[in-house]
């Protein structure tokens, strides 16, 4: 019997979408202010307050920011001066020049990690103007386009595809410029990236109000120009549905973390802007997980729904097959770090991978912020068949980090190094990874074809490091959009966790919701740049590709286009190494399936049982089955003595 077809819903207007978005953007935003209203309600801190405020960021910085040898000289600052001068003049200050000047502090140390958290209200809010804006080349110069314009703008001629030429009556280069001198970017390209994100979103926990309360944009529309204004609006968005409380976070993933929060918090709000069919998709993966955890629940996963949605849709925003001109090959885009759980993490992305062309694999990481470190540094052995050898990380060396790894086991690594300082006048402490070297490389390479990693300048710590281990490991080849990464290399602590784990220190409650972030632990790199720290110096891609105009507007197609080109230029044969192993009376049966290998070693941890040479196609062998020394082995393929690709299988001893 011929099934009926099922009636196509008839797709909504322009008209029709646009209400339904502009609905969705106000119920995310909630309650939306102007910023004079908001100004309205901010209070005041006490002479008293700001003391105390003064006070432990000098304690911070002196005896527990790992940095600031490096950026003394690299920036020829003094912060610790200019926090005793503010002490001493503070009481002439207004409040918005005390913050401002507290800001600048910490601005100038060119440091995302390692910031000065406001009081309430500001630390709960985002001003915003309801466009977005990103830089592009035309011939050479660089232009500025509106990629995103939220439902909620009424004037049907701002839309997205209009190039600013002016804010506020300053050409639109210098006022960028302008802007980008009051970011704290490792580098100028860093400085600029956030400078022109700085535009239009601006999280207040870190960077005071605008000065002016409405912008005047000149633009062009076509070859006509316009004229638009726009009142700063002020958020206080929900708590998100998943990821990680960047100033609360708790346990494990408080010590673990790797992130440049005022990112992160934008990414947010941008999502909440201009992306509410994202929101409502992120939302209701939430729920489907959490109902997945109730035994009572009768929810079951949608597999087709997951073929083409992640079940973390804020971490993996986008998984495609893509076409180019070089075949076709697979596409992913992890915007975020920030997860609790780095196996849930490394679960979802062996599942995504595995959806895709196994030729050739494209991993954009661009605006990625960082997050949690296990989730990127562990991310690194599904890519390559090498073991991977994780960055080192080091403390300053400081009577009160002694004091630290002293009295907290999991530091206990670090402490005699730091003892010893004393007698070496070393300013670090030794270098050791974060977790146990085996818990990087205990699930082996899952994905054997070739790997381009998409860098730009906002890629940050967790990012960093990430791209870093890349190039380090000699995975694949890294393109950049920009000539560095955001170059930022540490280990974030917050205040109110350095206070919870040093009871007897001077650290004390702050104000008012006032806090601080420090970078507690540089990290170096490995392999052939071993020892070279990833703080302001970043990660330099091996080939570069301005953003177009056709990128911003079409799904960044030039972009992908040159990743392929690079996949398929620098692209070896493609090797292949899968394996079926079946046990049976103390034997293990194994059938290695190859393409462009020429041996197979078999391995039990470090301990060799077989070496065999094989041809294309399926090659069986048995082995007795090993007693102890754990559950898989490891098949190594060769191709002229050079290891490129492995697989791993599971037995019970």
């Amino acid at each position: 019997m011929k099934a009926t077809p099922t009636a196509k819903k008839k797709a909504p207007t322009a008209a029709a979408k646009k209400k339904t978005d502009s609905k969705a953007v106000k119920e995310n935003l909630g309650a939306i202010q102007t910023l004079a209203e908001f100004m309205a309600t901010a209070g005041e801190l006490s002479p008293e307050q700001r003391d105390q405020i003064i006070d432990q960021a000098l304690i911070l910085l002196e005896d527990f920011y790992v940095h600031l040898p490096l950026k003394r000289a690299m920036h020829a600052i003094e912060p610790v001066q200019r926090l005793k001068l503010l002490k001493q003049r503070q009481q002439n200050l207004s409040e918005r020049a005390f913050h401002d000047e507290m800001i600048s502090v910490y601005t100038h140390l060119r440091d995302l990690h390692t910031n000065y958290i406001l009081p309430e209200p500001y630390r709960s809010r985002t001003a915003f103007v309801p466009f977005r804006l990103e830089a592009f080349f035309e011939n050479g110069k660089r232009r500025y386009l509106v990629t995103q314009v939220s439902a909620t703008v009424n004037d049907p001629n701002f839309k997205v595809g209009v190039v600013i030429t002016h804010w506020n009556n300053i050409p639109i280069d210098r006022a960028v410029e302008l802007n980008a001198e009051r970011e704290a970017g490792s580098n100028l390209e860093a400085r600029h990236a956030r400078g022109v994100s700085a535009m239009t979103t601006r999280w207040m926990g870190m960077s005071l109000p605008p000065d002016e309360e409405k912008v005047s944009i000149r633009y062009l529309d076509g070859n006509k120009s316009r004229e638009i204004e726009f009142e700063w609006q002020v958020v206080m968005p929900d708590t998100p549905a998943t990821g990680v409380d960047l100033l609360g976070a708790q346990g494990n993933t408080a010590w673990h973390l790797g992130v440049d929060a005022k990112t992160e918090i934008e990414r947010r709000i941008l999502k909440l802007l201009f992306a509410p069919e994202a929101m409502a998709c992120e939302r209701r993966m939430a729920n489907r997980s959490m109902n997945l955890l109730s035994a009572a629940a009768g929810n079951q996963p949608d597999e087709d729904d997951l073929a083409v949605v992640s079940t973390m849709p804020d971490v993996f925003s986008s998984f495609r097959t893509v076409e180019t001109s070089q075949g076709e090959f697979g596409y992913i885009r992890i915007r975020t770090f920030n997860v609790s759980d780095d196996q849930t993490f490394i679960d979802e992305f062996i599942r995504l991978v595995r959806l895709l062309p196994q030729n050739g694999l494209i991993i954009d990481v661009r605006g990625n912020g960082g997050g949690l470190l296990p989730a990127g540094e562990r991310l690194l052995q599904l890519l390559t068949p090498k073991r991977i050898e994780p960055a080192r990380l080091h403390f300053i060396n400081s009577p009160w980090t002694l004091k630290l790894c002293e009295t907290n086991e999991s530091l206990s690594h670090w402490k005699d190094s730091i003892s010893q300082s004393v007698q070496t006048a070393a300013q670090f402490s030794q270098g050791f990874p974060i977790l146990d070297p085996e818990d990087y490389n205990d699930i082996g390479q899952k994905y054997q074809g070739s790997v381009v990693l998409i860098t730009d300048a906002m890629c940050y710590s967790t990012t960093d490091i990430f791209a870093a281990g890349f190039q380090d490991h000699e995975i694949g080849k890294i393109l950049g959009t920009d000539n560095n990464t955001g170059a930022g290399g540490a280990n974030v602590w917050t205040h109110d966790l350095l206070q919870q784990l040093l009871t007897d220190s001077p650290l004390q409650a702050l104000p008012n919701g006032v806090s601080f972030r420090v970078a507690i632990r540089r990290t170096t790199r490995v392999g052939a740049r071993a020892g070279v720290p990833v703080e302001d110096l970043g990660v330099t891609p091996d080939f570069t590709h301005p953003i177009t105009k056709n990128d911003l507007l079409n799904g960044n197609v030039d972009l992908i286009e040159e990743a392929a080109r690079i996949i398929k230029q620098k692209m070896d044969p493609a090797a292949s190494l899968q394996a079926q192993l079946v046990v049976s009376n103390n034997q293990l049966s194994i059938t290695a399936t190859t393409k462009n290998v020429a041996r197979v070693d078999v391995y039990l941890g470090t301990r060799p049982l077989s070496s065999l040479e094989v041809t294309d196609g399926e090659t069986s062998f048995t082995l007795p089955k090993p007693a102890g020394n754990g559950n898989a082995i490891e098949l190594r393929g060769y191709r002229n003595d050079q290891l490129v690709a492995a697989t791993r299988l599971n037995f019970s001893n």
